[in-house]
């Protein structure tokens, strides 16, 4: 008997090498370098989907901002070595304002994969092969199908602005080469969607025609002729929009008008007036993150009046403003003369709801759930101050802070 459990311990043992020796040989070359903020992530209640993303900038500051606010679960550099940012089973703050099928924030629901390039550039063959590998695991894991892997591009949505008056798909071109069906091959995944959900039902409209062409036709797309040079200037039928969207305000973003003056995109408020032949260059080193951080928008910063920040969302109980007296009113509480003559200085939210009042028996948790220390939830504090969810400790919530979060 002792000789057939050696027997069969041996035979085990061998098997267990084998499987071992078969790992490393598809494995990958992977780190981890867990964010700051890893053990504060709460743990995902499902997954249902992978969203693949482009850095739009370089290895090392790309890496660097995904630790420092937690933006993704991996990164795969262009050596192909994988770093570990979030755990798996954590959210990580990587797809920003998102719907897919109706339903919305899908950090909440999905695993996020960056890749170090460009959303119009090929990513590498070392790439091709650990994404592959990554891939192929985490499908194993979770049961994720195929058509449940999407570049980000496709489940980012825009909120009503001065250029798109309801809300819109093509607020990014992130990942948007992954959804050609020869790169989708390269990475093992043979199917995806044919159709865009949320504009079918009419949750959302189109706002990028190029955008969409790429993500849904079935052979590889020319991007419309024209230098790099004019891409990157205003010009008729071509606004600041259309070349930095969400990042066209940014700090990071530069415009460089005919005469030679520079602006930053934070320095700009006339819109309207923008020049054409303005050259627009947008931050690259962590760029594709830059336009995920929310933020309250402001009359006279972000947009003359109310109109131009929320576009035909200005009347709804979703857009929230925060007046100059100190009062908080929903777009349906105001007066069309009221919402004419707000003055500079007042906040604005869109594409909110106002969850209500911290109470001795209601915290921020009972209010929007896992969605409480979300950087795209915002709490007004009782002296009015306005703070994000990942500055706030859920135990330390001042009694009458009001809540905001996206539905």
């Amino acid at each position: 008997m002792r000789y057939w459990n050696r027997i069969g311990t041996g035979l085990w043992l061998c098997a267990l090498l084998w499987v071992a020796g078969v790992l490393c040989a598809q494995g990958l070359d992977i780190e981890s370098r867990y964010s700051p903020l890893n053990r504060q992530r709460s743990p995902r209640r499902s997954t249902e989907y992978i969203i693949l993303h482009t850095t739009e900038g370089g290895g090392r500051g790309s890496l660097e901002k995904l630790r420092r606010y937690g933006e993704a679960h991996y990164m795969v550099d262009v050596d192909g070595k994988v770093t570990r940012i979030i755990q798996r089973d954590r959210i990580a703050f990587h797809a920003g304002r998102s719907m897919w099928d109706g339903k919305t924030n899908i950090d909440n629901i999905s695993i996020g994969i960056e890749i170090v390039g460009y959303h119009d550039k090929p990513i590498t063959a070392r790439q091709i092969e650990a994404v592959r590998e990554l891939l192929r695991q985490l499908k194993s894991i979770y049961k994720i199908p195929d058509n449940r892997i999407l570049p980000h591009s496709m489940v980012a949505y825009g909120r009503p602005n001065r250029w798109h008056s309801v809300s819109h798909r093509g607020r990014k071109r992130c990942g948007m080469l992954l959804a050609r069906d020869d790169v989708r091959r390269q990475l093992g995944l043979s199917g995806k969607p044919s159709f865009d959900p949320d504009v079918r039902s009419g949750r959302l409209v189109v706002a990028d025609p190029y955008l969409n062409t790429v993500l849904y036709t079935v052979v590889p797309v020319a991007q419309p002729s024209a230098g790099q040079d004019s891409l990157s200037m205003i010009a008729r039928g071509r606004s600041a929009w259309d070349i930095a969207r969400e990042n066209f305000n940014s700090p990071t973003t530069v415009y460089i008008f005919p005469d030679g003056t520079r602006r930053r995109g934070d320095q700009i408020t006339d819109w309207n007036r923008m020049p054409p032949g303005t050259r627009v260059e947008v931050g690259s080193e962590g760029a594709e993150q830059s336009s995920d951080v929310e933020r309250v928008q402001v009359i006279g910063r972000d947009g003359t009046t109310a109109a131009e920040i929320a576009g035909a969302a200005i009347t709804r109980e979703s857009t929230i403003y925060f007046l100059k007296d100190g009062s908080v009113k929903q777009g349906s509480e105001l007066s069309a003369e009221g919402l004419m003559n707000l003055p500079d200085g007042t906040g604005m939210l869109v594409g909110y709801v106002h969850g209500g009042i911290i109470r001795a028996n209601r915290r921020a948790f009972d209010i929007c759930g896992p969605r409480w220390n979300l950087p795209t939830t915002f709490y007004r504090m009782p002296d009015g101050t306005i703070r994000s969810g990942p500055e706030m400790n859920e135990r330390n919530i001042p009694l009458g802070t009001m809540v905001f979060f996206q539905p």
